[in-house]
């Protein structure tokens, strides 16, 4: 069942369903295809503020669908450098693209090392997903 949902090889993922991708020394971040189709419609995206810190597994914001408001954990700790600012305009990019277009922050990692290590390679998230389907 959770097939129809998409696990790129190339992130890495939380038990809550964010995705990071090291990108160049910052890490981008969004919420999974799962989490997405989950939500359904989603209307708003609360966006953290650049400059901000943001410890591993805490709130940063929320996302708003017309079925509910669900919290956004971070994957890892560290200093938001970039916010996707065409989320404001177009909060469904997260639907329609959750991996490219509909992606919320980068953040400069304080501590990928040790925290990367929390987080789920696709073959775990997979399993997370399938063990979802199964319940």
């Amino acid at each position: 069942m959770s097939s129809q949902f998409r696990v790129p090889d190339n992130l890495a993922y939380t038990r809550e369903h964010e995705w990071a991708k090291t990108l160049d020394g910052v890490v981008r971040v969004g919420i999974t295809d799962y989490a997405a189709k989950t939500l359904n419609d989603v209307v708003y995206v609360s966006l953290p503020s650049i400059g901000q810190n943001i410890t591993q597994s805490a709130s940063f914001g929320t996302v708003e669908s017309i079925k509910a408001v669900s919290e956004l954990y971070s994957p890892l700790s560290g200093t938001v450098t970039r916010v996707n600012t065409e989320l404001s305009n177009h909060p469904e990019l997260v639907n329609k693209s959750p991996y490219e277009e509909g992606w919320i922050m980068e953040i400069k990692p304080s501590k990928i090392g040790e925290e990367s290590k929390k987080l789920l390679g696709p073959r775990q998230y997979q399993e997370l997903l399938d063990s979802l389907s199964k319940q």
